[in-house]
C-alpha cells in the first residue's frame, strides 16, 4: 500500500508540520487534529475528519491542495507510509554544551541523516525530472548562493564543469547579478537558499528569469519568496532549530539535491560524461600527484 516507483508514498505528516505557518486559519483545526491523531485519521472519511476536527470538508480539501497532495485519499496514504516507516530516530537531536563525545558524534550524524530521509519524502520527482532535463539542455548554468548555500553552489560548479557543462558560481553578489543579466533563453539559473528569503538571491533570480533563462530554486519545504519567483521549485528538509546549528543539516540536504541533479544530467549522456570524468580526474592526478 502507498508505493510509487518502488518507494513508500509518505511525507504527509511532514508536509502538514512544515506548512502550519502558511495554511489558512480555517484549515488549522484539521491540520492539528491530523498531527495529534495520525493513526485514527487514516481510517476516517473526509466527512468524519471534518466532524471530529470541527472543520469542514472544503477546508480539508483546501489544506490538501496547500500542502501539495492531490486529495484526502493521497494524504491518508502518505500518513500511513509515515507510520509504517517511522522510527525512534525520526526526531531532531538537540546538541547540548556538556554532551560527551559519543553523544556529539551521534547527534550531528543523526540530524544529517534525518534531513536526507525527510527530504526524500517531500522532494517532487516530477520537478526533479524537469530540472534535470533543463540542466542537460542548458547552454550555460549559473549557480547562486550566499553563505553556506554559496559553498553548495561552488560544489555544483565543480561537479558540472567536470562533465563539460559551462557554469559559474560567483560568490560576489554584484557578479551574480551581472551574470544573471547576461543569461539568455537556453540558459539555466539555480538559486540556493534554505529560507528562500535571501534578498540577493531573490533579486538575482528575478533578473535571470527576466533575461529569459529557466530558473530553479532549491529551498526548504513550504511557501517562500524564492519558490514563488522560479519556474521549478526543489524542496529540502532541515532539522535546524536555531542559530546554534550553523546551517549544517540544510547544507547536507542541499548538497544531496545537487548530487541528484548532477547524476541525472550525467546519466542522460553517460558515455560522454564518463569520458569527461576520466579525463578531468587524470589531469588532476597527473598535475598534483
Amino acid at each position: 500500500m502507498g508505493k510509487r516507483g518502488g518507494f513508500v508514498l509518505n511525507g504527509g505528516l511532514l508536509r502538514i508540520r512544515e506548512s502550519l505557518h502558511n495554511i489558512k486559519r480555517s484549515e488549522q483545526n484539521a491540520a492539528h487534529y491530523i498531527l495529534a491523531n495520525p493513526d485514527e485519521v487514516i481510517r476516517l472519511s473526509i466527512k468524519e475528519l471534518a466532524e471530529r476536527s470541527e472543520s469542514s470538508q472544503a477546508a480539508i480539501i483546501r489544506m490538501c491542495k496547500s500542502i501539495g497532495v492531490d486529495g484526502f485519499q493521497e494524504l491518508k496514504i502518505r500518513i500511513a507510509g509515515d507510520l509504517q516507516s517511522s522510527t525512534a530516530q525520526d526526531e531532531y537531536k538537540e546538541i547540548l554544551p556538556d554532551a560527551d563525545m559519543y553523544t556529539l558524534i551521534e547527534s550531528v550524524s543523526l540530524n544529517n541523516i534525518l534531513s536526507l530521509r525527510e527530504t526524500i519524502k517531500i522532494l517532487d520527482t516530477e520537478a526533479v525530472e524537469k530540472a534535470i532535463g533543463e540542466l542537460f539542455r542548458a547552454t550555460r548554468i549559473d549557480f547562486y548562493g550566499v553563505g553556506a548555500s554559496q559553498l553548495v553552489a561552488q560544489d555544483a560548479q565543480h561537479k558540472f564543469l567536470r562533465i563539460n557543462k559551462m557554469c559559474t558560481a560567483h560568490s560576489d553578489s554584484h557578479l551574480q547579478l551581472t551574470s544573471a543579466v547576461t543569461l539568455t533563453a537556453g540558459d539555466v539559473a539555480v538559486g540556493i537558499s534554505n529560507s528562500g528569503e535571501t534578498s540577493q538571491i531573490i533579486t538575482t533570480m528575478k533578473q535571470a528569469r527576466k533575461s529569459g533563462a529557466v530558473t530553479i530554486g532549491i529551498t526548504k519545504y513550504g511557501t517562500n519568496s524564492l519558490a514563488e519567483c522560479v519556474d521549478l521549485h526543489l524542496t529540502t528538509f532541515s532539522t535546524e532549530a536555531d542559530e546554534r546549528s550553523a546551517a549544517t543539516s540544510s547544507r547536507i540536504a542541499q548538497l544531496n539535491v545537487i548530487d541528484i541533479l548532477f547524476r541525472g544530467v550525467a546519466a542522460k549522456n553517460y558515455d560522454v560524461s564518463a569520458a569527461y570524468l576520466r579525463q578531468t580526474r587524470k589531469a588532476v592526478r597527473e598535475q598534483y600527484k
